[in-house]
């Protein structure tokens, strides 16, 4: 049964829905036959509304409203969810027990089921959390069967590179090597170049082990910020 504040949020959206944005979605997600986002239904609502939405309604929803909308078929309800789910999760973390939506988050893992939802939640969630934990858990969901719950670990790690730990996103990113999937290639290389930022010899070094063996795509992804030159020599060795 809906409660009145998923009641409310479900009508916000419905109100700020286009088809012309519902129809762009569904390209823009691959929700054809075969495709990562294959059966993704979409209501048609900007991010930008989304946003303001869980944003007006984050104080009166609660765990079983995100929940629902968590289990909806339709990603925008997800995504919204989400987006509540941070809100509560930041509010809890500055009076020191954020642990109830941690675990919310990940007994509803499965649900955050596309790239968007893995990366609006898992390093302001997720990383934050384990900042000062045991991070094991990282590589459990990196050998997972799950192309997300490998996405969400590899997305994590950018709440560490922030504070100049790499060890994680090495690692990881070792493991993620040679995973089938161009997504998960695409956020390996945007966490080793987040990390290459903040420290630019140990992705050298990285890169010079690994270069040979990089789908190119991650490789590219990582070298986008460095110099052309640089870029040139690393992209010589593919």
């Amino acid at each position: 049964m809906k409660d009145d504040t998923q009641k409310e949020i479900i009508k916000e959206l419905m109100f700020f829905s286009s088809e012309t944005r519902k129809k762009s979605s569904m390209r823009f997600f691959k929700t054809n036959k075969g495709e990562y986002g294959e059966g993704d239904l979409f209501r048609g609502v900007s991010v930008p509304d989304q946003r303001a939405i869980a944003k007006k309604h984050h104080e009166k929803a609660n765990k079983e409203t995100i929940e629902s909308l968590l289990d909806s078929e339709f990603h925008e309800d997800r995504l919204t969810a989400i987006f509540i789910l941070t809100h509560k999760y930041n509010g809890s973390f500055k009076k020191g027990n954020p642990m109830e939506w941690v675990d919310l988050y990940l007994a509803k893992i499965d649900r955050i089921n596309n790239w968007d939802l893995v990366d609006s939640s898992a390093y302001s969630i997720l990383g934050k959390w384990l900042e000062d934990k045991d991070r094991s858990i990282l590589y459990e969901l990196a050998k997972d069967s799950s192309m997300w719950r490998n996405r969400i670990a590899i997305v994590t790690t950018k709440h560490f590179i922030k504070k100049n730990d790499c060890k994680d996103v090495l690692l990881l990113s070792k493991l993620l090597l040679h995973h089938p999937h161009d997504l998960i290639h695409k956020a390996t290389g945007w966490m080793l170049r987040e990390a290459w930022q903040v420290n630019p010899e140990v992705i050298h070094d990285f890169l010079k082990k690994h270069v040979a063996n990089m789908p190119r795509t991650m490789l590219r992804y990582t070298i986008e910020k460095m110099s052309e030159q640089d870029r040139k020599r690393y992209m010589a060795k593919k």
